[in-house]
């Protein structure tokens, strides 16, 4: 079959992975590259990094820059979860769907348990449900739990709905982990503090992301306690994520957290998300599948809406979640005209 020939190709909305760093994260490589440094995380940069977490968490924090969120969510996990050991976690997450067995092949072959939740958040009774086995041999151990800020369908977890899931792992001397790939998002969202949404309400270790919003590729595994640290320096050697040049990477997240970057840059890509959801709901035809919490617009589109959006280029992210919904994503380079031109050509799809 000959491939329908598009106009150029349009990745906006594809998703954040699409957008470009930002600025101030460039302008801080380039000035990381001045000069040479000591390697291994080692050098100045690296060193202050822990500070100015310590400082944005309001407790002392243990910060291991990695490239990838992938690394960072399994090496996160390898820490507290030994190879006999279950990880309970929503089954849309990115560690059952999009890790290609990374959590499983990092612990060693730790057990992904998948929880039905409810849409794309695990709650607290189906967890306390679900964990067993506890100490009977034949089983595989409960040992961790980890929950996504944002969540895959674009909702972000309630304070109340993480301290009740931490509650519940604590309960059972479960740790708690946090998959933030989208974290800046999911704060200013709900509107309180980095330690109001972690440690404060029970959780162990977060994946903190920056790469889809600003970075060009730099997330951190951050401890909130020092117990759990464990063997994850000689974990990451091993794995091939103790960068010689970390200087790099931890120069983005330095510039990401200084002048509160991070922050504009979430609440712009989240404001452009609301304008794209509430510019689809006055479509009859597009129903949204979930509420726009962030930056994550789910909808149902007729097909002849998304053929004619791939017409024009467009990547339409078709059968998401639950096979019939397309997810757009707005980033924090995203501007109103971008979204704008969605919603005309939408129009104009009839």
């Amino acid at each position: 079959m000959a491939k329908i020939k598009t106009k150029r190709e349009r990745v906006k909305f594809a998703s954040d992975n699409v957008a470009g760093a930002c600025p101030e994260v460039l302008d801080a490589v380039l000035k990381a590259n001045d000069g040479d440094s000591t390697p291994y995380g080692n050098d100045e940069i690296s060193t202050e990094l822990q500070d100015k977490f310590s400082e944005i968490f309001e407790k002392e924090v243990i910060v291991f820059p990695t490239a990838s969120g992938t690394a960072a969510n399994a090496l996160a996990l390898s820490t507290m979860t030994p190879s006999f050991g279950n990880i309970y976690c929503h089954k849309l997450s990115h560690i059952n769907t999009d890790e290609c067995g990374a959590p499983e092949f990092y612990t060693g072959g730790g057990k992904l348990i998948a929880l039905q939740g409810i849409d794309g958040k695990i709650t607290a009774d189906e967890l306390d449900q679900s964990i067993g086995g506890k100490g009977i041999v034949h089983h595989t151990q409960p040992s961790s739990v980890s929950i996504t800020q944002v969540c895959e369908t674009g909702e972000v977890y309630q304070i109340d709905e993480i301290k009740k899931i931490s509650d519940v792992a604590h309960k059972h001397n479960l740790n708690m982990h946090m998959d933030g790939a989208r974290f800046a998002n999911a704060l200013v969202s709900l509107d309180v503090t980095p330690a109001e949404m972690t440690w404060k309400v029970g959780i162990d270790v977060l994946s903190f992301g920056a790469t889809k919003n600003g970075c060009l590729a730099a997330e951190a595994i951050i401890f909130f306690k020092k117990d759990i640290v464990g063997n994850i320096a000689f974990l990451m050697k091993r794995a091939g994520h103790l960068l010689s040049k970390m200087r790099f990477v931890s120069a983005q997240l330095d510039a990401y957290i200084s002048d509160d970057v991070w922050l504009r840059n979430a609440k712009h890509a989240n404001k452009m998300g609301k304008k794209l959801s509430e510019g689809l709901s006055n479509h009859s035809d597009i129903k949204l599948s979930y509420p726009t919490e962030a930056n994550e617009v789910f909808a149902k589109f007729p097909r002849n809406m998304i053929e004619h959006l791939n017409s024009e280029g467009y990547k339409m992210n078709e059968d998401e979640l639950d096979g019939k919904s397309t997810r757009l994503v707005t980033a924090w380079n995203t501007q109103d005209s971008d979204v704008d031109q969605l919603l005309e050509i939408l129009k104009n799809s009839n």
